[in-house]
């Protein structure tokens, strides 16, 4: 427990910003997101991610503008086949800090912190920003274009309709439902 504590802090403070020695104006920032990230928040979905994040950073006197832009690939299980395949993935997000009494994030583009502070964890909007690019569906491409062979593709092409004469039979009570509809529209 302690080791993955230690590693959790090690891996989040490689994603502080520390903005109180930073000049007012534009600012660039560049990191790599991999695997190991998304297993300190317990997220076990990606097999393996590769992941760039740039920031464009805008120091102000009052106020920090913050545009995080991701893209790469997450090595997933498709939602059908369960056969891994490489996700290429974007992500966007925008968010504006502001200097209150104490700290909020109840809005979710604008993050208030205390006067005074002088750094900020970027970790959680960077997960979140890569997380919620995930489609609902993690199709694997070779099932589109046909490439894909696996076994459960052809276990599902069996039980597919038309495919399995004893599944498409209609059950007679039905057919009898049927009839009685035909005959009360005449």
């Amino acid at each position: 427990m302690r080791a993955q504590i230690y590693v959790q802090m090690k891996l989040s403070n490689d994603f502080v910003l520390s903005f109180f020695g930073l000049k007012e104006g534009k600012h660039k920032f560049e990191y790599k997101i991999d695997k190991q990230f998304f297993e300190s928040f317990k997220f076990d979905e990606f097999l393996d991610a590769d992941f760039t994040v740039s920031l464009d950073f805008v120091k102000k006197s009052t106020l920090l503008e913050l545009h995080f832009e991701s893209q790469g690939t997450a090595n997933v299980a498709c939602d059908l086949t369960n056969e891994p395949f490489a996700l290429p993935m974007e992500g966007m997000l925008d968010l504006v800090v502001k200097f209150g009494e104490e700290f909020n994030n109840d809005n979710e583009e604008v993050l208030i912190l205390p006067h005074g502070e002088h750094q900020l964890d970027l970790s959680q909007y960077i997960y979140e920003m890569i997380v919620l690019a995930v489609p609902l569906k993690k199709i694997h491409p070779g099932i589109a274009d046909g490439t894909l062979k696996s076994d459960m593709l052809n276990k599902l092409e069996e039980l597919s309709p038309g495919k399995n004469k004893e599944t498409d039979k209609i059950d007679p009570r039905w057919e009898d439902l049927k009839k009685l509809l035909i005959d009360k529209n005449k």
